[in-house]
């Protein structure tokens, strides 16, 4: 419980699956968390009490990333209770599984608000509370950002986005001390999928251990310990990368 200790940390999309993992993984190594979250309080609560019933330090706030005044709020709701922050984690996200022909302008403007305005936003946020010290950010992308697959054209390409902020960041940021990097999770069991569809048992399911080479889904977990390292010192001199953790499932 040290490779973190005494940082802090802010984990947006926090309150379920892959951020929720995140939170309580960073909060196990030693990290201060905030439990983001945009709507589900009691989520979030849950996350919170998990954390600090087992000895960890933890709050929730809610936000809408995609929201300038909301995001604001939780960088002074963090400097308020911490003083400053040395770990941003942008996993909020929305996703919906829809043929081209139903992307309308407010399915386009959902998807890029919260994926993409949402990390620039808690990123330019984020710089001002990291100081001269600097700092580490981790975008949570998605393998479909380099293999995307049919019916999600629009998250695919604002997670292919999120990579490319990640990639120029890191050569804007490197010399304030600031590392960035993406995790390209593959097929995960979060809430978030089963409520796309992918059940277990369902062909959704079986197709994609069918094309993961380790042979089964992701959990939470995976992709949480991949967090972990690279907001460690153990990562120090890894930046701008776009790093796979999808059992094989994506090979770059």
């Amino acid at each position: 419980m040290s490779k973190l200790k005494n940082k802090v940390a802010i984990v947006t999309g926090a309150s379920k699956g892959i951020g929720a993992s995140i939170a309580k993984y960073l909060a196990h190594e030693g990290a201060k968390v905030v439990v983001n979250y945009a709507s589900s309080k009691e989520g979030a609560d849950s996350v919170v009490k998990e954390i600090t019933d087992n000895g960890g330090i933890a709050i929730a706030v809610q936000a809408d990333v995609s929201n300038e005044v909301d995001v604001t709020r939780l960088f002074e709701e963090t400097k308020k209770t911490f003083g400053t922050l040395d770990i941003l984690v942008n996993n909020a996200v929305y996703q919906q599984f829809l043929p081209v022909e139903q992307a309308s302008a407010e399915a386009f403007h959902q998807h890029f608000n919260v994926n993409v305005l949402g990390p620039i936003l808690t990123i330019q946020a984020s710089l001002k509370l990291f100081g001269d010290k600097g700092g580490n950010i981790i975008n949570i992308s998605s393998g479909a950002s380099k293999s995307p697959m049919a019916g999600v054209s629009l998250y695919s390409a604002t997670k292919a986005a999120l990579d490319a902020i990640t990639i120029s960041l890191s050569k804007e940021l490197g010399a304030k001390n600031v590392r960035i990097n993406s995790i390209l999770p593959g097929a995960t069991e979060t809430e978030g999928a089963t409520s796309a569809g992918v059940t277990a048992g369902s062909e959704y399911e079986k197709m994609f251990i069918a094309n993961t080479p380790l042979g089964r889904r992701g959990q939470p977990e995976d992709i949480a310990k991949a967090a972990v390292f690279l907001a460690s010192d153990d990562a120090a001199w890894i930046t701008g990368e776009q790093i796979s953790v999808s059992g094989g499932m994506y090979g770059f």
